[in-house]
């Protein structure tokens, strides 16, 4: 099925891609996979959060709902319970993006948008190539020079766990 043709939520959440694909108001989106970066970057924080706090699951890419008819695939949820459903419908204790080369930020500013308006409660942007750390709140996004932080559960990924080689 080409992207960019109507489906249905039903049809969406019950085929699978194969790489997955975002779903928006009844278009797929395709995301940008593949980059060895954004790939490193990913693995990382999924190894962090598992050493680091076994209690918690820090999962790649899981559908998650932000609106009732948008389901998008955060590159890492972090959730302090596992979710009650094949699919993640509520929000995110974390949701983490990590830019690749072909990424657009007005695209990627529209999904952070998105996790905020949904609840979620701490939402961060990494960029691999120029080792850097955000964390997105009220529409800005905020430069983190050490470590990405949480509160109740304090929760943390520093730089040297992020971009390690």
């Amino acid at each position: 099925m080409p992207v960019g043709t109507l489906v249905s939520l039903e049809e969406y959440l019950n085929t699978s891609y194969d790489p997955d694909v975002e779903y928006v108001d009844g278009v797929l989106v395709e995301r940008n996979v593949g980059d060895w970066l954004p790939s490193l970057i990913q693995r990382n924080i999924v190894l962090a959060f598992g050493r680091r706090y076994p209690r918690i699951f820090a999962v790649p890419e899981l559908r998650s709902r932000t609106t009732a008819t948008r389901y998008r695939l955060p590159d890492v949820c972090v959730l302090l319970e596992p979710p009650k459903t094949r699919y993640l419908l509520d929000a995110a204790f974390v949701a983490i993006e990590i830019l690749s080369e072909a990424d657009r930020m007005t695209e990627v500013l529209e999904k952070l948008q998105e996790y905020a308006a949904n609840g979620t409660a701490h939402i961060w942007l990494i960029d691999p190539r120029l080792r850097q750390m955000f964390v997105y709140r009220q529409n800005s996004l905020v430069a983190v020079e050490t470590a990405l932080e949480t509160t109740d559960p304090r929760l943390e990924l520093t730089r040297d766990e992020a971009f390690a080689e």
